[in-house]
């Protein structure tokens, strides 16, 4: 089995490394690491939320700055904020026995002069929602002029969240960018243009295959119900589950407002987290659910980017995602760092013969639940 060293990470990342107990690179790490380290190049990579994208990113990134120097060298754009402060806070964690790197988040939400302020201090990395950027950048906050690695990160989510012409604007302020790695799940017609205008012709094309990516600690699940029934059935499911903490997925802002209602109604800790709440309450509710005061998360998918909470033991589809990359990123909430976890999906008859497509592409086996158990 490969170990980080063998992939060329320097033994002061390591250490942090095992202290956060990732010992084995996952696929995605073992195929971009060695290629990013070694040369200035462009990559394509096709990778699911959960693969261990950071650090096949981080690491490289942060092996290649100078600390010595004090301006921007490395850029990575993130679609929301909770995935921008996540990744911020892993490159700090990674960095906990090598010389200080100063990493900078920037995104919406909060107050933009907080944001100019920090900024001019020594940054060597910036992790930043498209936005907020091309903000500072209209404000001349931020010199991105020295630059010489940019990631987009999760790159067909910032399509799907409109942030299209801001990432063509943020590309074209960056002609003497080195290296360009943009990582997605998905690569539609929009994250191939961005790749055929910007990205060199001989950029490396990378794929992790989808069966690879679902985390075999996770039993997956399903019970048929009607609409009508979903609310007592979650109820039941809670109970079964005692004390135990998980995340309750929902498509919309209004059914998880809905849901968190129904849940607080009937005694449950429960709050929703969705795109219309200010960064405030945002911080607010994950703060209630990291300090355990929240029992249960109602959350949509987008809002969930970047979660990253220890212990959960299930997560529930209340509603079935979009996607078969949503139910992966979904899932992949409960189960980590080595834990098992469920994953349990309430669905009605005809959503029921759908499961045999998540089974088929991902690699995984759902087990019918009767009600009651």
């Amino acid at each position: 089995m490969k170990k980080f060293q063998d992939l060329g990470i320097d033994e002061k990342f390591v250490k942090g490394l095992n202290e956060l107990n990732i010992i084995q690179p996952t696929d995605i790490q073992k195929k971009v690491i060695p290629i990013l380290l070694n040369e200035n190049t462009d990559i394509v990579a096709q990778a699911q939320t959960g693969t261990g994208k950071t650090a096949a990113f981080g690491l490289p990134l942060l092996s290649r700055i100078d600390s010595e120097q004090n301006h921007v060298q490395g850029l990575v754009l993130c679609p929301t904020r909770e995935l921008a402060k996540q990744v911020s806070k892993q490159l700090f964690k990674f960095t906990k026995y090598s010389e200080k790197i100063f990493v900078e988040t920037v995104y919406g939400g909060e107050r933009i002069e907080r944001q100019i302020s920090s900024l001019q201090r020594t940054t060597h990395i910036i992790v930043a929602t498209p936005g907020r950027l091309i903000d500072l950048i209209d404000k001349k906050a931020v010199d991105l002029r020295k630059v010489d690695t940019v990631i987009l990160d999760e790159a067909d989510e910032m399509l799907s969240m409109g942030f299209q012409k801001q990432l063509d604007q943020i590309l074209s302020f960056l002609p003497k960018v080195k290296n360009k790695w943009l990582f997605s799940a998905t690569i539609p017609g929009g994250i191939q243009e961005i790749i055929s205008k910007h990205l060199s012709k001989n950029a490396e094309r990378i794929e992790v295959q989808k069966a690879d990516v679902v985390n075999k600690n996770i039993t997956h699940q399903y019970l048929v119900v009607d609409e009508s029934e979903k609310l007592e059935a979650l109820l039941l499911f809670l109970k079964v589950q005692h004390k135990n903490r998980g995340v309750v997925f929902c498509k919309t802002k209004k059914a998880t407002q809905k849901l968190a209602k129904q849940l607080i109604a009937k005694n449950v800790e429960a709050d929703a987290i969705h795109g219309d709440l200010l960064q405030k309450e945002r911080d607010k509710v994950m703060r209630a659910f990291k300090n355990e005061n929240l029992r249960i998360l109602v959350a949509t998918d987008v809002s969930a980017r970047g979660i990253d909470v220890p212990g959960l033991t299930f997560v529930v589809h209340y509603q079935l995602p979009e996607s078969l990359e949503y139910y992966t990123h979904r899932s992949g909430r409960t189960a980590r760092a080595g834990n098992e976890g469920v994953s349990i999906s309430f669905v009605n008859n005809a959503e029921a013969k759908n499961l045999k497509d998540y089974e088929r592409k991902l690699g995984i086996r759902f087990e019918k639940i009767k009600r009651g158990k």
